[in-house]
């Protein structure tokens, strides 16, 4: 195991490998800018390094600077956390030049992966479904076209590399095509610096649904069952929960077993999200692999009773999963809210600024993961989102129940959040029905 590790990242995940780290006695290095000079979990750190100031692009994008920090506090490793650099293939690269352990796949096996064209062909090359769509990169918005009046429309429009619902357009005819290839490779490349798009069949009213992987350097891999993240606003994950509650066992199996299919078409080593459409008619397509820990890993250690941040870190270091598949056993129903710093009735624009009444809640089931308190100053720089709260009960109706009764203890002024918004989806009659959608906001919440 490692001794000493730097954590190339900041808030909340953050503060959750600290907290890991020390669980296993290894020493952290906090990186942070001038910003986040007051965060608390820098405390909580054997040591902290400025990097510099606010911008990412000068300090938590900034490989020099992050490199150089390792070398000088001396660590064996780097763990990225999720966003900012957790699927950068060159920093990856870097990092293993230098002799210093990245906390992730490497570099070669995030490029296939974390390449959504390339994620398609190695899925298709393990017989996984997938959704009909383009076979590489589209060189224009001609060629995009022709392809959409192939596959039919309606059609969605993905940047190759990146994630967060950047870079992703739904077209319903030609004459909007042009518009959205421009509008959604200017995106992707202000994002990810790579303007490379693809083509899907969009899937009307599908489920999201994701298994979550990890993997040891033997070759083993194994899931951790899966999460149903349809509950979406402008493709970005809103509610997210544990297990998917419309899967039979069968199918959960199948789904599982689709999910390590695709990973060990690769050499990967640590955690990986294996993300999967499901139509109307329970049929699933695999979209995309998140190379990463995924914001949403709480809810999966709830059900399974185990520390991926914590599996991340043993098996980057060498050791091997030393479990086996029936081992692992899902228990109850959890829920996980993004708490976002946005003003729904500003269209969910960011609300920063200072946090002067901050009430955590609490009780049996309730999890909060956040980096802020009272009298923090919430940054434009980064974002939006500064907490998590997750419940876990015996099932998804005890869940909501202890989400609704938690989220109306939590007290976050004067800042606008999605507190609101959260509730008003748990408490719907669809919802509470479990007849949802990656559509749901936009059709019953607006």
């Amino acid at each position: 195991m490692f001794s000493r590790i730097l954590i190339a990242n900041r808030g909340e995940i953050a503060l959750r490998i600290i907290r890991a780290c020390q669980e296993l006695g290894i020493e952290t290095v906090a990186i942070y800018s001038e910003a986040d000079k007051d965060a608390q979990y820098l405390k909580m750190a054997n040591e902290a390094i400025c990097i510099g100031p606010a911008s990412p692009l000068e300090s938590y994008l900034n490989i020099p600077r992050i490199i150089s920090a390792a070398e000088i506090a001396d660590v064996e490793a780097i763990h990225p956390g999720y966003g900012f650099l957790a699927e950068n293939d060159h920093f990856a690269e870097v990092c293993q030049d230098c002799g210093i352990t990245f906390i992730g796949p490497s570099a070669e096996s995030m490029r296939q992966l974390g390449d959504k064209v390339e994620a398609r062909k190695i899925a298709q090359k393990a017989r996984v479904p997938v959704v009909p769509g383009s076979d590489g990169p589209l060189a224009n918005d001609g060629e995009a076209i022709k392809m959409a009046n192939k596959i039919g429309y309606p059609v969605i429009l993905k940047a190759a590399a990146g994630g967060g619902g950047r870079g992703m357009r739904v077209v319903h005819s030609d004459i909007s095509m042009r518009s959205a290839f421009a509008s959604a490779q200017a995106e992707s490349e202000a994002a990810f610096n790579n303007g490379t798009l693809f083509m899907e069949k969009y899937v009307l009213d599908p489920r999201h649904v994701e298994v979550q992987v990890m993997s040891d350097k033997a070759g083993n891999v194994l899931h951790f069952y899966e999460r149903d993240c349809s509950i979406q606003r402008r493709h970005q994950k809103l509610i997210e929960e544990a297990p998917c509650p419309i899967l039979d066992d069968k199918m959960r199996e199948e789904l599982c077993k689709a999910a390590i299919k695709v990973v060990k078409q690769t050499d990967y080593v640590g955690a990986a999200t294996v993300e999967f459409l499901l139509d109307k008619n329970k049929k699933f397509y695999f979209i995309e692999v998140n190379t990463r820990i995924q914001v949403e890993h709480p809810v999966t250690e709830m059900v399974t009773g185990h520390d991926l941040i914590k599996w991340q870190l043993k098996v980057a270091s060498g050791q091997i999963l030393d479990i086996k598949q029936k081992d692992i056993k899902l228990i109850g129903s959890a829920i996980e809210c993004r708490i976002n710093a946005e003003d729904p009735a500003r269209d969910f624009a960011p609300c920063p600024g200072k946090i002067t009444k901050y009430i955590q809640p609490g009780g049996l089931g309730v999890r909060v993961d956040t980096h802020v308190y009272q009298d923090w100053m919430i940054s434009p720089h980064y974002d939006s989102m500064i907490a998590k709260l997750i419940t876990l009960q015996n099932t998804r109706e005890e869940s909501i129940a202890t989400m609704v009764r938690a989220l109306k203890e939590f007290k976050i002024e004067p800042v606008k959040t999605t507190i609101p918004v959260c509730l008003n989806i748990l408490t719907h009659n669809l919802y509470l029905k479990n007849k949802v959608d990656t559509s749901f906001i936009e059709q019953h919440m607006s």
